[in-house]
């Protein structure tokens, strides 16, 4: 079995990601025409790089110009990014739906544990009125998988979401409520409630519906109206078949064959693994049929024990619909 299979990519422990990751550079280098090209016009090859940090990043935003897959196939899957009218979206090829199930439902159950033991409760008004969201496709994988009749989607339903929320709290039913932050946002400000068996995530996103805040103010907020001890996170994008997650603090940590990864944001090509803040590059080998080396507009800082939190975005980036609040 090889690097380059999704059983061997999800079984990974954290100390192979390095040896699976050049496995996957040499075979992307061979079939990602875009990629390849990139690697190429920084006058790289297979050959010279030895180590995750001389891998060259492709910019997420040939995401939005380009096709970037390896190989030549027809897609079972179109993520797309939501942006905004004045902005080109971001476009994912996925070549094996299965593989985006496999990637978010394992990395889930690692953190959370079985996903049948939550009522799956979604909160994410703007992106189930749009198609290709990648968010909404894991989130609905979730509520099938949960078992729970109780699982489902909300829109603008709020007093709904508050009767059945105090109903599961009441028999003491374990629940994720993941929402997009103005979503949360905008039902904390109608609702007090005490949640003691609710998990509350939020995935980041104000998409101009509100002025923004930082993470500090919105979980705050969060926890004061909703009565829950901590805030997680989700940390995830069109581009990216995996997530990161935050169990509070907003510090979040990857599943084994995901790894973030800074660049300096004077000398990208100057990439490091060590403690402090600059821009976020990651490593994702579940975008093995598309480019699992991707550098983002994300400004992050990492900490001793690889943990890392969001600060913020690159100033001459495009607004995307979910962008990170500063923090």
């Amino acid at each position: 079995m090889t690097a380059v299979s999704p059983e061997y990519i999800f079984s990974l422990q954290e100390s192979g990601l390095e040896a699976a990751a050049l496995e996957v550079f040499r075979y992307q280098y061979r079939e990602n025409d875009l990629y390849r090209a990139y690697v190429d016009a920084l006058h790289k090859s297979p050959a010279s790089v030895k180590n995750i940090y001389e891998i060259p990043y492709l910019p997420i935003q040939f995401f939005k110009s380009h096709e970037v897959v390896a190989g030549h196939f027809e897609p079972e899957l179109l993520f797309e990014s939501s942006g905004t009218t004045q902005t080109v979206n971001s476009r994912h090829l996925v070549k094996e739906a299965a593989i985006y199930t496999r990637s978010f439902m394992t990395a889930f159950e690692q953190f959370y544990g079985p996903v049948s033991d939550y009522v799956i409760l979604g909160l994410l008004p703007s992106y189930l009125e749009r198609q290709h969201s990648s968010l909404v496709r894991m989130v609905q994988e979730m509520v099938e998988r949960s078992g729970h009749a109780e699982s489902g989607f909300y829109l603008y339903e709020h007093d709904k979401l508050s009767h059945h929320l105090q109903a599961l709290e009441a028999r003491g039913q374990k629940v994720l409520l993941i929402g997009v932050t103005f979503g949360l946002l905008d039902f904390a400000e109608q609702y007090t409630l005490q949640l003691r068996h609710t998990i509350v995530m939020e995935t980041g996103g104000m998409k101009g519906r509100r002025e923004e805040w930082t993470r500090q103010e919105v979980h705050q907020f969060l926890k004061e109206r909703l009565g829950a001890a901590v805030i997680h996170a989700e940390y995830g994008m069109t581009e990216l078949l995996s997530q990161a997650y935050s169990k509070g603090d907003g510090l979040f940590e990857t599943p084994p064959w995901m790894k973030v990864l800074l660049r300096d944001e004077n000398d990208p090509f100057q990439i490091s693994a060590a403690k402090g803040a600059g821009v976020i590059n990651v490593i994702d080998l579940a975008n093995i049929y598309s480019c699992a080396f991707i550098a983002t507009e994300d400004i992050g800082r990492m900490y001793a024990d690889g943990r890392f939190e969001i600060l913020g975005r690159l100033d001459n980036s495009a607004l995307r619909g979910c962008s990170l609040m500063v923090s």
